[in-house]
């Protein structure tokens, strides 16, 4: 899962990010307004962190820019305690949620996960498919109730194919949400077929039904009808 953190206290943020990354999230940063705009404006993320108090600009400003183009990015805003009538007015505008500083690490990612959980899992900690079973607390796969061991990629994989059913996703969507904006630094992306065949193989191995489809010339889509 992929965050976007736009906060200018770069302690603060490398903070979030690297209690974030220990369960798996992908974290990006952004320390001004107009860095946070041309992140947005690039690429999608799951969830959002939000200062609204930046050096350069208001971050309700990237809100409203979110909701302008209707993205589905999770939102928590983050404020100081005196910031009241901005938490009011972003969640008015379509935020998700909001934290006054300072906050409890652990509180704040008990947020994202529930926002992602929400908009993607109908408020679920668990995920049925028929036959193949994950709870996402304890990041546990099961086909036909039987475990099978994925990597943190593969498992991320699998959760961001269920949570876009019946979507054909690129190859070059899947390279950014596992590597952020570094795939744009990447030559290829053959790294993301490994991921996928691997996947794959562990699921069918397992007795799962085939609902992962390679679209050709196109991307991969999880196909349930």
């Amino acid at each position: 899962m992929k965050v976007l953190i736009i906060e200018d206290e770069k302690d603060l943020a490398k903070s979030i990010s690297e209690y974030l990354s220990e369960e798996n999230y992908l974290c990006e940063f952004a320390t001004t307004f107009h860095e946070a705009m041309n992140k947005i404006n690039t690429y999608q993320y799951d969830c959002i962190i939000l200062d609204i108090m930046l050096p350069d600009g208001n971050g309700l400003d990237i809100l409203e820019e979110l909701k302008r183009q209707n993205k589905q990015d999770g939102v928590i805003i983050v404020s100081a305690k005196n910031a009241v009538d901005d938490r009011v007015k972003g969640l008015k505008m379509g935020a998700d949620d909001y934290l006054t500083k300072p906050f409890h690490l652990s509180e704040l990612m008990a947020r994202v996960f529930s926002i992602i959980r929400r908009k993607q899992f109908d408020n679920s900690n668990k995920i049925l498919n028929n036959e193949l079973q994950i709870d996402l607390l304890s990041k546990k796969v099961t086909i036909n109730n039987k475990e099978i061991v994925l990597t943190k990629k593969e498992f991320d994989l699998l959760i961001y194919f269920i949570g876009n059913k019946n979507k054909v996703i690129s190859k070059s969507t899947l390279a950014e949400h596992l590597s952020g904006d570094f795939a744009d630094m990447l030559d290829n992306h053959d790294f993301v077929y490994a991921h996928v065949k691997n996947l794959k193989k562990k699921l069918y191995d397992a007795g799962c039904d085939h609902y992962l489809k390679t679209v050709y010339g196109t991307g991969y889509k999880w196909e349930v009808i």
